[in-house]
């Protein structure tokens, strides 16, 4: 009952948000032929049809909704994000206009009536109103065609990062070893195979003598990865391919019809790494060994504060590698660092994280950098450091919820170690 009011709710504000934009849309055409209005109207409301549409679908065949439909997913996530964060640019001038309408007619309470002047024959000019609707649609195009252009373009426009790491401990047998890293799959939102694999190829370009995958292979289902397979098992290093688990692929955030179910899911995905030849290591390490020289590659499930799992076991997957020269750490949540990697195992030197996406939305440049993620997540881009140990936050690979990209491309980084 709680999730039918719910929804009934969610559903009224939706449609209350629409009516008031639409009066935009209305006064904004009123000087148009009766044709062109109509078509306006019939574009501006198909849109929100098509969204209660697919609401009243998820909710009537279920869970699986989502699964079969993936086209109406990205659909619904794309049209609450670019139909709805345009509406909030455009309802501020439009409450200018209706303020101003309420000043106006509190003053005429109070005063007088006074003869109406004549209205000039002829011109172009508009009225108040007419000139702030348009105003509103302008201002409301802006973010949606930033958000669309993100669709068609950003979601895949992949970009190589190249990042030194220096570690003090580094023995010399391991100056210039290059690790690619990519992070947050997500293969259950792609749509473009073609794309995808050209990201892939950008990465084997780079000839990376290792590969770290941190985690979110799907999004929550194994089987999202099914048409994709071919495409990452492609991914090889002479030193091997290295992976973990992010917090999407347990499945934590799907219907399931039984536990038992949720556990064949979580299995089925691990045999998917190892059938990729991806080493999936869970709270469990490996040494890399040249010229007698070690160093620990170090893998846990994941560990996240703030509601996120917390599957990991870092002390298991740390034990027996004192022998170790340097330690490298692949954990997906960035909040990890701070949270116990730091304050208990200050011999792990770098952490390989994920997970944040740069909110998939934001501003980089080299001397100013924003994203709303920043909110939530201290470390949530690019490099950290804090006295001998670091930490690399990968911006993801894939997308999820918004399929697209604005100002935070997917990233496949490429790491050349030296020693400090």
């Amino acid at each position: 009952m709680n999730r039918i009011i719910t929804l009934a709710i969610t559903i009224l504000v939706l449609l209350a948000i629409e009516w008031y934009g639409f009066q935009a849309v209305r006064t904004a055409t009123q000087s148009v032929s009766p044709g062109w209005q109509r078509a306006a109207r019939w574009i501006y409301w198909s849109v929100p049809g098509m969204l209660l549409l697919t609401i009243v679908l998820s909710v009537t065949l279920g869970s699986d909704f989502w699964g079969r439909f993936r086209g109406l997913r990205i659909f619904f996530y794309s049209y609450i994000l670019i139909g709805y964060l345009s509406k909030i640019f455009m309802i501020p001038l439009l409450l200018i206009d209706d303020a101003g309408r309420l000043v106006r007619w509190a003053a005429r309470l109070f005063s007088k009536p006074e003869a109406t002047p004549a209205t000039p024959s002829g011109g172009d000019a508009i009225t108040r109103s007419e000139f702030l609707a348009k105003a509103a649609l302008v201002t409301a195009a802006i973010p949606a065609v930033g958000f669309t252009w993100g669709i068609i373009s950003g979601a895949h426009d992949y970009r190589v990062r190249k990042v030194t790491l220096k570690l003090k401990n580094l023995p010399r047998s391991f100056e210039g070893l290059r690790i690619a890293q990519v992070s947050d799959i997500h293969s259950g939102s792609f749509y473009n195979k073609t794309a995808v694999k050209g990201g892939v190829d950008l990465l084997l370009a780079e000839k990376p003598d290792l590969v770290f995958f941190t985690g979110d292979l799907v999004n929550d289902r194994a089987e999202e990865v099914k048409d994709y397979k071919a495409i990452f098992e492609k991914v090889k290093a002479p030193l091997g391919v290295y992976s973990t688990l992010g917090n999407h692929d347990y499945g934590d955030y799907a219907s399931w019809s039984s536990p038992q179910a949720k556990r064949q899911n979580l299995e089925d995905l691990k045999r998917v790494h190892r059938e990729m030849g991806y080493d999936l290591l869970l709270d469990e390490h490996r040494f890399i060994e040249q010229n007698g020289d070690k160093i620990a590659i170090l893998g846990i499930q994941n560990w996240g504060t703030g509601g996120f799992a917390q599957y990991g076991n870092l002390a298991k997957a740390n034990a027996g590698t004192d022998e170790a020269a340097v330690k490298l750490l692949l954990s997906h949540d960035p909040s990890h660092w701070d949270a116990q990697v730091r304050p208990e195992f200050s011999d792990i030197d770098v952490q390989f994280a994920g997970h944040t996406h740069g909110m998939q939305f934001g501003i980089e440049t080299p001397y100013f950098r924003w994203s709303p993620v920043q909110y939530r997540y201290k470390q949530w881009a690019g490099l950290y450091k804090e006295g001998d140990q670091q930490l690399y936050v990968n911006r993801g690979y894939g997308f999820l919820g918004y399929p697209g990209r604005v100002g935070m491309p997917p990233e496949i980084t490429v790491f050349e170690l030296q020693k400090a």
